[in-house]
């Protein structure tokens, strides 16, 4: 099969693949939208599984941004210390949980800019929310999602909010988090940073970087 000519007709085949291959499942455990939105902090240069190791107790120490925003500092940092950043993570959420209460009544906000105001919240993040916790448009951007949408020459941009920008309009705005998913999935399975399983990849008929191996 030929590359398809355009790139939004390219996106979209690559997402019609990757639905047969993976089930748009977020990987970091979560009850809520405020669960998700601790966990999604936390995961910031750390792997979702030690992310996952470190939640539960942390969940049950402060369940609400009530709790949180009221935590002793220094314990905080010691129960998000194993995933990495201790101190800023612990120091973001402990505004992010005062930001809630403050400004939101308690709840997390759906729209991207009031997300975006909150500490320890990028657009990745936001996107995350808007996307998993609310069933809302939104695309986030990892290094998975960056990488492969170059591979795959849908952008030559290396900024994550510029190719979010740039992948928007070729994804269906009810599909973005779940072409976010999946291409996450792929990119921790077979298309790794170095030495692609470009053999086993269901994308290489029509993947540049494929063709270049």
């Amino acid at each position: 099969m030929g590359m398809p000519r355009s790139p939004k007709g390219r996106a979209r085949l690559v997402h019609e693949r990757l639905k047969n291959e993976y089930e748009a499942i977020c990987e970091l455990d979560h009850g809520n939208a405020f669960e998700l939105l601790v966990a999604t902090i936390l995961s910031a240069q750390c792997t979702d599984v030690r992310v996952n190791k470190t939640t539960p107790d942390l969940f049950r120490r402060f369940p609400t941004p009530l709790e949180l925003a009221a935590a002793d500092p220094i314990e905080l940092e010691e129960m998000v210390r194993s995933t990495g950043f201790y101190k800023s993570k612990a120091r973001n959420l402990l505004k992010m949980a005062n930001q809630l209460l403050d400004d939101h009544s308690g709840e997390v906000p759906k729209d991207l800019e009031k997300l975006v105001r909150l500490g320890g919240v990028g657009r990745k993040t936001a996107n995350v929310i808007r996307s998993v916790a609310f069933k809302l448009p939104g695309l986030p951007v990892d290094t998975h999602v960056g990488r492969l949408s170059r591979r795959l020459g849908l952008t030559n941009e290396e900024d994550p909010v510029k190719v979010e920008l740039t992948l928007n309009p070729m994804v269906p705005q009810n599909e973005r988090g779940e072409f976010s998913l999946r291409v996450i999935l792929h990119g921790r399975q077979v298309c790794f940073a170095r030495s692609p399983n470009c053999d086993e990849c269901v994308l290489n008929d029509f993947c540049p970087a494929a063709f270049a191996i």
